[in-house]
């Protein structure tokens, strides 16, 4: 019995100083080899920035006010929600219109659709530029996957090259829309 408890508080005695042990744990601040190098650096270290919002990755996105187009003076692009490359433009005279991310960060394909009201609405191109904030809509011209902008110059006509006394005509094209607006700028709240 006696060879018990002297057992018993032998292993007593060990455990305890075992949990007083394992109570202190390794702190890598208070470590003088660790603070001497991380003081090399100190200085060096840039913090990193901050963590870019939707509007910023995908510029078009926001409200556009025009003076010069009466019939859609206020135009929103809105992302869609399952396809980071696809955004909605609401508030032209056409409807609600698809458009799909060709060149990064902000040159959009419009393809050739049918409105949710059911109109037919004309392959076009989206060009939102960040340095002048200017969105710039042509539907009714083919998307041009060289030089999207080329949708937005002025179109001459070409004169026929046949005989004069041949009459032939020129198949008709639909006349191209053309909007051009600038972004409303989100106001932050001052204190």
């Amino acid at each position: 019995m006696k060879k018990t408890i002297v057992l018993m508080g032998g292993i007593a005695l060990s455990l305890l100083t075992v949990s007083v042990n394992a109570q202190e744990t390794w702190d890598a601040k208070k470590n003088p080899t660790v603070d001497s190098i991380s003081a090399l650096y100190r200085d060096k270290i840039v913090t990193a920035p901050p963590a870019q919002t939707r509007e910023e990755i995908f510029p078009a996105i926001g409200k556009f006010e025009s003076a010069t187009n009466a019939d859609a003076a206020l135009i929103t692009i809105a992302p869609d929600e399952q396809n980071k490359g696809v955004v909605w433009i609401e508030g032209l005279p056409q409807g609600k219109v698809k458009a799909m991310l060709r060149k990064s960060p902000a040159t959009y394909k419009i393809p050739a659709q049918k409105t949710e009201e059911g109109k037919d609405v004309a392959e076009g191109t989206l060009i939102f530029d960040k340095e002048t904030n200017t969105l710039s809509i042509c539907i009714g011209k083919i998307y041009n996957t060289t030089d999207p902008s080329a949708a937005f110059a002025a179109t001459v006509e070409e004169p026929a090259t046949t005989a004069k006394n041949s009459k032939v005509k020129k198949p008709v094209q639909p006349k191209a829309w053309i909007y051009t607006g600038t972004k409303l700028l989100k106001e932050t709240a001052r204190n």
